[in-house]
């Protein structure tokens, strides 16, 4: 059974304030139709540009995974900073990463590795908001201050570009990320939450399947739907409005959703080929990064795939030698290697990253603590350059030392691929002004 893990911080009530109405569990498709629509209106009214059609997979481990252990080994350095693993080569000849990644290292030559983004936050939360937006976590300077904390990326896409084709063009799965919502954006850009466990035989996702009562095997008349959802129990109470009697449009649409064969493919992972399941592997993460493929290929603007667990503290080596380790890394490979066999690779953009790496020191309980001042994103498709680093460390990993960047940076090259001006200025409800990204530069090298 699929199971969220958090990292050390947990999650408590602040998180949830910040994150805004419906964003922390997503909202049902009706609901998010209706909401989008009007934000859609607006948009269209003040003459926003749409972004340019790249998709994003965002592979995110939350805690924040050890750059030792994956894209950075450092084989010279004394034993209680390169750990236990050993360094391999790659299908690239001079680079090298650590043998917790196999399956990633033999195709190598299809993604980038950036190992200088760095910044100065320690904290779960800290470090999720801003690499999650772009813009580090807001501090309050005094009593009655303002806070504004910013919209994560997959929001701003979903602001951008709203609802394309009747599908969401804002995805997550199996839950949400702590800064994963749309703050002041409002709910109508919160993600579509695909929750479940998509290995298991009879998979569906919640809101894009037939009512029960209606047979899949025949054709479905918008007529036989209607008479479907009609009979739902109705609410008495006179002052509730009740949502079967407001059969509007925004229903209407997602009738369009769970009739149109187009819309069905994109979720039905039962189509895929058992070959190609198995390379993906057969588990929750796997799967749910060749869902990921489908979505995209399908339309959806931003996906990100949740993996909990990298707040690795103690039993580093141990963890990533078991289940944890090999999923994701046959998981991602695979994805990497079928959207370039498929010729997907190109307009979508496929990233994996936490909110920092781990301390270069193995601490007492076999484990690696926070450590912000280094960190490794694997970087794929969207004009990204193939089999290449950029930046690095220094000789043990401490702090990156060559290229540094930082997460205005990344946000600010995120944005440029996806054809969002990084440095607009955005409006909160109350009229305030706030830029999308404070500064930052495009990092040249993910760039062709």
């Amino acid at each position: 059974m699929s199971r969220v893990r958090y990292n050390c911080a947990g999650l408590g009530r602040r998180d949830f304030l910040q994150l805004g109405l419906g964003a922390t569990a997503g909202l049902g498709f009706t609901d998010l139709l209706r909401l989008r629509a009007s934000a859609a209106e607006s948009a269209q009214a003040a003459g926003q540009p749409s972004g340019k059609r790249i998709n994003v997979i965002m592979i995110w481990q939350d805690g924040g995974p050890s750059h030792y252990e994956s894209f950075d080994p450092k084989p010279d350095s004394p034993s209680e900073i390169r750990g236990q693993f050993k360094s391999i080569p790659t299908k690239v000849p001079g680079i090298h990463f650590s043998e917790c990644v196999p399956e990633l290292a033999k195709v190598n030559d299809k993604f980038t590795v950036l190992r200088s983004l760095a910044h100065k936050d320690p904290n779960h939360g800290g470090g999720n908001h801003y690499l999650m937006t772009g813009a580090p976590t807001p501090v309050p300077v005094g009593c009655g201050a303002f806070v504004t904390f910013h919209p994560s990326f997959g929001s701003v896409v979903s602001y951008k570009r709203g609802v394309q084709n009747g599908i969401p063009p804002y995805m997550t799965m199996p839950s949400m990320s702590r800064s994963g919502g749309p703050n002041f954006l409002g709910a109508e850009h919160a993600p579509f939450v695909v929750g479940g466990s998509p290995q298991t035989a009879g998979f569906k996702v919640r809101d894009v399947v037939l009512p029960a009562d209606i047979s899949e095997g025949r054709g479905v008349s918008r007529q036989d739907l209607r008479k479907s959802l009609d009979r739902l129990a109705r609410i008495t109470d006179a002052a509730a409005e009740d949502p079967t009697v407001g059969f509007d449009k925004f229903y209407e649409q997602g009738v369009d959703l769970i009739t149109s064969p187009q819309a069905q493919a994109a979720f039905d992972i039962g189509k895929e080929p058992e070959k190609t399941r198995e390379l993906y592997g057969m588990n929750d993460f796997g799967q749910r990064c060749l869902l990921a493929r489908r979505l995209v290929e399908g339309g959806v603007s931003w996906v990100t795939v949740y993996s909990g667990g990298w707040d690795h503290h103690e039993k580093i080596f141990e963890t990533l030698k078991g289940q944890q380790g090999v999923n994701f890394d046959k998981g991602v490979a695979a994805l990497i290697a079928d959207l370039d066999r498929r010729g997907s690779l190109e307009n979508t953009l496929v990233l994996a990253l936490g909110e920092f790496g781990r301390t270069p020191k193995v601490n007492a309980r076999v484990g690696r603590d926070h450590w912000p001042f280094a960190m490794s994103v694997l970087c794929a498709g969207a004009g990204v350059p193939r089999g290449t680093v950029i930046g690095a460390t220094d000789p043990k990993g401490y702090y990156a030392a060559d290229n540094v960047y930082s997460p205005e940076d990344f946000a600010t090259t995120l944005y440029t691929k996806l054809g969002v001006d990084a440095h607009q200025v955005l409006h909160t409800n109350t009229g305030r002004p706030v830029q999308l990204v404070n500064g930052g530069r495009p990092i040249k090298e993910l760039f062709s």
